[in-house]
């Protein structure tokens, strides 16, 4: 039976870790989809967003074109703007459902250097359901996540990773 896992992206995490890199870069989001199926099987890839702009529609659009579900961070319209679109109890509340639900797939994915996970991760490695959590920047993941062993993270900002997921520069034709 073919592995199924599922990733879980804190989209805002995912956007600002890779601006601050050492060498600020952006995701080729057809690539990161590709990537995540290809390395680390993820069937169905969950991509967090803070809350829902009308002027971001196109990147919502090509999200879900390439292969992410998009889910948005629900706001009491009169607080729009003024809080940050904090996803991680969001993330953690579905992750633990599809557990509890015992929903059919292998392992989990993370996408965050969020340090907010860290329960969650080591109750998923108890449980033997966590595959991997993958910091975008590894200058500011998280220091709690240090105990974990080296198998449970990686890292996506490793220079090999990032020619294979970031935005490629188009050559000019003369």
């Amino acid at each position: 039976m073919p592995i199924k896992n599922i990733a879980f992206i804190d989209g805002q995490n995912l956007y600002m870790g890779t601006l601050s890199s050492e060498i600020p870069w952006k995701i080729d989001f057809l690539r990161f989809r590709v990537y995540l199926r290809e390395k680390y099987k993820v069937e169905k890839a969950y991509y967090y967003i803070g809350y829902m702009k009308e002027e971001n529609q196109s990147l919502y659009e090509k999200l879900q074109e390439v292969g992410f579900v998009l889910v948005f961070r629900k706001h009491n319209a009169e607080m729009e703007g003024q809080k940050k679109g904090n996803v991680d109890s969001d993330i953690i509340f579905n992750v633990m459902k599809k557990l509890y639900k015992k929903e059919n797939f292998d392992k989990i994915i993370l996408v965050s250097g969020d340090g907010d996970y860290r329960m969650m991760v080591d109750f998923l490695i108890e449980e033997n359901r966590f595959e991997k959590i993958l910091f975008p920047c590894k200058k500011y993941a998280s220091s709690l996540y240090k105990h974990i062993g080296n198998e449970y993270f990686s890292n996506l900002d490793l220079t090999w990773v990032r020619k294979k997921i970031k935005i490629q520069k188009k050559k000019r034709v003369a």
